[in-house]
C-alpha cells in the first residue's frame, strides 16, 4: 500500500485505565470527567507522562486546529450530547471546534473514529477527534431499558420475529452461539483465563503504560485478575440458562469505566505540521447478522473491511477483537482460522473490560501501541453489536514489515 496526501492517519491514541464499574478506582466520575480527560490528554505531546489539566498547555497540536469531534456512548441520557459538549469545552477545545454523538452499541467507539476518518476523506474538515466513554457505574447496563424502553408499536414488531430478537438479553444471545456452534464450557473457561493471564503479563512488563494517561491517583486497569485459572473459572455458575448453560460472569465481559480518544488529520496536513504518524486508516466496514446470534459479526465484518482493503486474513499481523463473551470470541477466531497467537496479546474485555462506548476507540489505542511497540505492519479491530452487526476497520503501520 502506497501513502497518498488523501490518507487518514492518527498521530495519537490515548485512553484512561480501565476500572470496574461501581467497585473500581473511577465509579465516582461522570463519563464528561472521563471524556474531558482523554480530549484534554489526546492534544499533549506525552499524554501518559503529562498531568490531564486544563493548564497544561504542552500541545502536539493547538486545540483550534480540531474542527470536529464525534463521541461514541451507549448508556448515557440524551442530555449527554450536551454533557460531552461541556466536557470539549472543558478539556480546552474553544467553542469553534463541533461535536457530536453517535451509539453503534459496541462499535460506538470504533463509528466515531470512522465518522471523523470519513468527514477527513470527503474533505469535510482536516483535523479531528474520534472518541468512546462510558460510565457503566453511573449508567448501569440493567437500567437502559427500564428508563428508555424502546418507543416502537408492539403489536406491529411482535408479528417480526427477528425485530423482536432485538431485544433479546445479550447473555442469551451468548448461549445461543454456544449451543448453535457447540462450543463447550471448558473451552470458553480456559479462553477466559487466558485472557487474565495475558493482560497481567502485559500489564507487569508496562506495556500499557503508553496507551493510559492517568487520572488523579488512578494510573493502570484495575479488573485484571492474575490469580485466575480455568479451574476456578470452572467453579462460577451458568447467569443466562442455570441448567445448561455455559455462559458465566467469568468469561464474559467486566462491566467497566473509560475513555478514549484519537487524534486524526490527512496525510497532508500531518507532514505539513511535521508530526508522527503513529498508523494509516485503511479500511472500515460494518454487517449484519440475526440478532439472537449478534455475537458472530466479527465473522463477517473482518472479511468485509479486509476486502475493502485489498487483503486477507493471513496479511494481518495483530488482531483486537472486543470479548463480549468468550463464546463469540473464541467462535470468530476459530470460524475465521486465525493464528491465535495474533489475536489479543495482552488480553482483552474479559481481562481489561469493556466499557461499551469507548471499547472501540479502545481497540484501536490499544493495537497501535502494540504494533508499534513489536514492529508490526498490519491491524485489525473488530467487535459484535447488540442488536445483530459486526465492525471492523483495518490499520497500517508504516515502516514495519509484515511477520509473514
Amino acid at each position: 500500500m502506497s501513502g497518498s496526501n488523501r490518507d487518514v492517519v492518527i498521530v495519537q491514541a490515548i485512553r484512561t485505565p480501565l476500572c470496574r464499574a461501581r467497585k473500581g478506582g473511577l465509579a465516582k466520575l461522570p463519563p464528561s470527567t472521563l471524556l474531558s480527560t482523554v480530549l484534554h490528554g489526546v492534544l499533549l505531546k506525552d499524554p501518559p507522562n503529562a498531568k490531564a489539566k486544563a493548564n497544561n498547555t504542552d500541545y502536539l497540536i493547538s486545540p483550534s486546529s480540531v474542527q470536529d469531534v464525534c463521541v461514541g456512548n451507549v448508556l448515557s441520557p440524551p442530555t449527554a450530547a450536551v454533557s460531552f459538549r461541556m466536557a470539549a469545552l472543558a478539556a480546552g477545545l474553544p467553542h469553534t471546534t463541533s461535536l457530536s454523538t453517535t451509539n453503534r452499541q459496541c462499535s460506538s467507539g470504533l463509528q466515531a473514529i470512522a465518522n471523523i476518518a470519513h468527514a477527513i476523506q470527503c474533505g469535510s474538515i482536516n483535523i479531528g477527534i474520534g472518541a468512546g466513554v462510558e460510565s457503566m457505574s453511573m449508567n448501569p447496563m440493567h437500567k437502559l431499558y427500564e428508563d428508555h424502553p424502546p418507543e416502537v408499536e408492539w403489536d406491529k414488531m411482535q408479528s417480526c420475529k427477528e425485530a423482536m430478537d432485538c431485544l433479546v438479553p445479550m447473555g442469551v444471545t451468548s448461549e445461543n452461539v454456544a449451543k448453535k456452534y457447540h462450543l463447550n464450557r471448558r473451552t470458553l473457561d480456559e479462553f477466559a483465563a487466558k485472557s487474565h493471564l495475558k493482560s497481567a503479563r502485559a500489564q507487569s512488563l508496562g506495556k500499557f503504560k503508553s496507551e493510559i494517561i492517568p487520572i488523579g491517583d488512578v494510573c493502570q486497569d484495575d479488573g485484571i485478575r492474575p490469580a485466575t485459572t480455568a479451574y476456578k473459572l470452572s467453579k462460577l455458575k451458568p447467569v443466562f440458562d442455570k441448567k445448561n448453560g455455559s455462559t458465566t460472569a467469568g468469561n464474559s465481559s467486566q462491566l467497566t469505566d473509560g475513555a478514549a480518544a484519537v487524534l486524526l488529520m490527512s496525510r497532508e496536513e500531518a507532514m505539513k505540521r511535521n508530526l508522527p504518524i503513529l498508523g494509516v486508516w485503511r479500511s472500515f466496514a460494518v454487517e449484519g447478522v440475526p440478532p439472537k446470534i449478534m455475537g458472530i459479526g466479527p465473522v463477517y465484518a473482518i472479511p468485509s473491511a479486509l476486502k475493502k482493503a485489498s487483503l486477507s486474513t493471513n496479511d494481518i499481523d495483530v488482531y483486537e477483537i472486543n470479548e463480549a463473551f468468550a463464546t463469540q470470541a473464541y467462535y470468530s477466531i476459530q470460524q475465521l482460522q486465525l493464528d491465535p497467537s495474533k489475536v489479543n496479546p495482552n488480553g482483552g474485555a474479559i481481562s481489561l473490560g469493556h466499557p461499551l462506548g469507548c471499547t472501540g476507540a479502545r481497540l484501536v489505542v490499544t493495537l497501535l501501541n502494540e504494533m508499534r511497540r513489536e514492529k508490526k505492519r498490519r491491524g485489525v479491530v473488530s467487535m459484535c453489536i447488540g442488536t445483530g452487526m459486526g465492525a471492523a476497520a483495518v490499520l497500517e503501520v508504516e515502516g514495519m514489515r509484515s511477520s509473514l
